[in-house]
């Protein structure tokens, strides 16, 4: 009964990754390692693979991730369409149902350093303002 049970949860697990394409994005290690540099050692700060790329919570809450070369980030959603109005921003959407909150930047919109740091401040701004998990 066990091994039934388990041969099932393996091939659902394997339909999933089947049907989902992001689950293969491989993201940019190097954009990584500049966002975790700016980070520090900010307490509360954890990193986790999501998306297909990997995220940076703080407190439990994702603030900012590289999603394939582009950074995501997580905005006030009462502030989306300002940022969205700035270039190489889109909405984050994986499901053809954009996520409210979650823009994408393009890598070329982070190669400077400050701009990096821009960025990330407004997804840690966000993340630090709702309740920790």
């Amino acid at each position: 009964m066990l091994m039934k049970y388990a041969t099932r949860q393996v091939a659902a697990s394997l339909a999933a990754l089947l049907l989902c394409d992001y689950t293969f994005v491989a993201y940019d290690d190097g954009l990584a390692t500049r966002l975790l540099d700016i980070l520090g050692e900010d307490v509360g700060l954890a990193t986790k693979k999501m998306f297909g790329g990997l995220a940076v919570l703080l407190d439990g809450n994702m603030a900012v991730g590289v999603y394939g070369d582009d950074l995501l980030v997580r905005t006030n959603p009462d502030q989306q369409d300002m940022l969205l109005a700035e270039p190489g921003t889109r909405p984050f959407d994986m499901t053809s149902r954009p996520m409210k909150g979650w823009i994408v930047v393009e890598a070329s919109m982070c190669t400077e350093d400050d701009d990096l740091r821009r960025w990330v401040s407004h997804g840690v701004a966000h993340a630090r303002s709702l309740p920790p998990k």
